[in-house]
Protein backbone atom coordinates (compact mmCIF):
# COMPACT_ATOMS: atom_id res chain seq x y z
CA UNK A 1 0.00 0.00 0.00
CA UNK A 2 1.35 3.33 -0.86
CA UNK A 3 -0.12 5.93 1.49
CA UNK A 4 0.48 9.96 0.59
CA UNK A 5 -1.49 13.12 2.05
CA UNK A 6 -1.76 15.78 -0.78
CA UNK A 7 -2.97 18.97 1.13
CA UNK A 8 -6.32 20.46 -0.96
CA UNK A 9 -6.15 17.07 -3.41
CA UNK A 10 -6.83 14.29 -1.53
CA UNK A 11 -5.19 11.23 0.90
CA UNK A 12 -4.15 8.32 -1.15
CA UNK A 13 -4.25 4.84 -0.11
CA UNK A 14 -3.44 3.01 -3.56
CA UNK A 15 -3.00 -1.19 -3.50
CA UNK A 16 -3.03 -0.92 -7.48
CA UNK A 17 -1.44 0.67 -10.46
CA UNK A 18 -2.72 -0.20 -13.58
CA UNK A 19 -0.48 0.38 -16.56
CA UNK A 20 -2.03 0.71 -20.43
CA UNK A 21 0.24 -1.79 -22.48
CA UNK A 22 0.83 -0.34 -25.71
CA UNK A 23 1.54 3.36 -25.97
CA UNK A 24 2.28 3.36 -22.64
CA UNK A 25 4.96 0.68 -21.52
CA UNK A 26 5.59 -0.37 -24.80
CA UNK A 27 6.24 0.92 -28.09
CA UNK A 28 5.50 -1.43 -30.69
CA UNK A 29 5.03 -4.21 -28.10
CA UNK A 30 8.48 -3.92 -27.00
CA UNK A 31 8.33 -2.83 -23.29
CA UNK A 32 10.30 0.25 -22.87
CA UNK A 33 14.19 0.82 -21.19
CA UNK A 34 14.40 0.83 -17.56
CA UNK A 35 10.48 0.22 -17.00
CA UNK A 36 10.74 -3.53 -15.82
CA UNK A 37 12.70 -2.76 -13.10
CA UNK A 38 10.67 0.00 -11.60
CA UNK A 39 7.78 -2.35 -11.93
CA UNK A 40 9.78 -4.65 -9.65
CA UNK A 41 10.41 -2.01 -7.54
CA UNK A 42 6.59 -0.83 -7.23
CA UNK A 43 5.41 -4.37 -6.95
CA UNK A 44 6.70 -4.25 -3.05
CA UNK A 45 3.87 -1.81 -2.03
CA UNK A 46 1.50 -2.10 -4.62
CA UNK A 47 -0.46 -5.11 -6.95
CA UNK A 48 0.45 -4.18 -10.87
CA UNK A 49 -1.49 -4.85 -13.49
CA UNK A 50 -1.55 -4.16 -17.53
CA UNK A 51 -4.54 -3.75 -19.48
CA UNK A 52 -4.42 -4.22 -23.32
CA UNK A 53 -5.96 -5.40 -26.24
CA UNK A 54 -2.70 -6.80 -27.11
CA UNK A 55 -2.95 -5.24 -30.53
CA UNK A 56 1.36 -6.77 -31.52
CA UNK A 57 0.40 -10.27 -29.82
CA UNK A 58 3.35 -9.50 -27.60
CA UNK A 59 2.74 -8.85 -24.17
CA UNK A 60 2.35 -12.60 -23.04
CA UNK A 61 5.69 -13.21 -23.79
CA UNK A 62 7.00 -9.69 -22.75
CA UNK A 63 5.55 -9.33 -19.68
CA UNK A 64 5.58 -13.03 -18.50
CA UNK A 65 7.89 -12.78 -15.64
CA UNK A 66 7.00 -9.52 -14.12
CA UNK A 67 5.45 -8.92 -11.07
CA UNK A 68 2.44 -8.44 -12.80
CA UNK A 69 -1.51 -8.89 -13.91
CA UNK A 70 -1.57 -9.52 -17.84
CA UNK A 71 -5.29 -8.56 -19.04
CA UNK A 72 -6.71 -8.80 -22.19
CA UNK A 73 -9.41 -6.77 -22.80
CA UNK A 74 -11.67 -7.58 -26.33
CA UNK A 75 -10.72 -4.63 -28.75
CA UNK A 76 -14.04 -2.98 -28.81
CA UNK A 77 -15.15 -0.53 -26.28
CA UNK A 78 -11.54 -0.57 -24.52
CA UNK A 79 -12.25 2.12 -22.66
CA UNK A 80 -15.60 1.01 -20.87
CA UNK A 81 -13.29 -1.85 -20.40
CA UNK A 82 -10.57 -0.38 -18.26
CA UNK A 83 -13.14 1.84 -16.30
CA UNK A 84 -14.88 -1.21 -15.47
CA UNK A 85 -11.50 -3.18 -15.02
CA UNK A 86 -10.51 -0.27 -12.17
CA UNK A 87 -13.75 -0.08 -10.43
CA UNK A 88 -13.51 -3.59 -10.12
CA UNK A 89 -10.11 -3.25 -8.45
CA UNK A 90 -11.44 -0.19 -6.53
CA UNK A 91 -10.91 2.60 -8.27
CA UNK A 92 -10.12 4.91 -4.94
CA UNK A 93 -7.47 2.77 -4.17
CA UNK A 94 -6.25 2.74 -7.62
CA UNK A 95 -3.51 4.66 -9.41
CA UNK A 96 -3.76 4.18 -13.26
CA UNK A 97 -1.44 5.46 -16.12
CA UNK A 98 -2.08 6.00 -20.06
CA UNK A 99 -1.78 7.83 -23.14
CA UNK A 100 -4.68 6.86 -25.32
CA UNK A 101 -7.83 8.08 -25.65
CA UNK A 102 -8.99 4.75 -24.95
CA UNK A 103 -7.33 5.53 -21.31
CA UNK A 104 -9.48 8.33 -20.67
CA UNK A 105 -12.22 6.97 -18.41
CA UNK A 106 -10.06 5.10 -16.41
CA UNK A 107 -7.56 8.26 -15.46
CA UNK A 108 -10.38 10.03 -14.52
CA UNK A 109 -12.31 7.38 -12.65
CA UNK A 110 -8.60 6.47 -10.47
CA UNK A 111 -7.53 8.16 -7.42
CA UNK A 112 -4.96 9.18 -8.90
CA UNK A 113 -4.99 9.19 -13.11
CA UNK A 114 -1.29 9.75 -15.02
CA UNK A 115 -1.24 10.44 -18.60
CA UNK A 116 2.27 9.97 -20.39
CA UNK A 117 3.59 11.66 -23.59
CA UNK A 118 5.36 8.89 -25.14
CA UNK A 119 6.87 8.04 -28.78
CA UNK A 120 3.23 7.26 -30.18
CA UNK A 121 1.81 10.82 -28.60
CA UNK A 122 -0.93 11.55 -25.99
CA UNK A 123 -4.69 11.66 -26.75
CA UNK A 124 -6.25 15.07 -26.03
CA UNK A 125 -9.03 13.33 -24.07
CA UNK A 126 -6.45 11.19 -21.82
CA UNK A 127 -4.80 14.83 -21.20
CA UNK A 128 -7.86 16.36 -20.34
CA UNK A 129 -8.63 13.56 -18.01
CA UNK A 130 -5.81 12.80 -15.78
CA UNK A 131 -4.84 14.51 -12.71
CA UNK A 132 -1.40 14.96 -13.75
CA UNK A 133 0.79 14.79 -17.13
CA UNK A 134 4.88 13.47 -16.99
CA UNK A 135 6.60 13.20 -20.47
CA UNK A 136 7.26 9.59 -20.08
CA UNK A 137 6.50 6.04 -18.28
CA UNK A 138 9.85 6.11 -16.26
CA UNK A 139 9.06 9.51 -14.91
CA UNK A 140 5.37 8.36 -14.04
CA UNK A 141 7.02 4.72 -12.29
CA UNK A 142 9.15 7.43 -10.36
CA UNK A 143 6.88 9.63 -9.03
CA UNK A 144 5.16 6.32 -7.26
CA UNK A 145 8.45 5.24 -6.14
CA UNK A 146 8.99 8.83 -4.47
CA UNK A 147 5.55 9.92 -3.76
CA UNK A 148 6.85 12.74 -1.92
CA UNK A 149 7.31 14.43 -5.06
CA UNK A 150 3.33 14.62 -6.13
CA UNK A 151 2.68 16.89 -3.64
CA UNK A 152 4.83 19.40 -5.67
CA UNK A 153 1.90 19.38 -8.60
CA UNK A 154 -0.86 18.56 -6.92
CA UNK A 155 -1.49 20.08 -4.02
CA UNK A 156 -3.17 23.38 -3.79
Amino acid sequence: MLELHIPGFQDLRLAHLVLDYNGTLACDGRPLEGVRKRVEALAVDLTIHILTADTFGTVQDRAAEWPCKVEIIPRDREAEAKVKYIQGLGAEGTAAVGNGRNDRLMLKDAALGIAVIQTEGTAREALLAADLVVPGLVEALDLLLHPQRLKATLRS
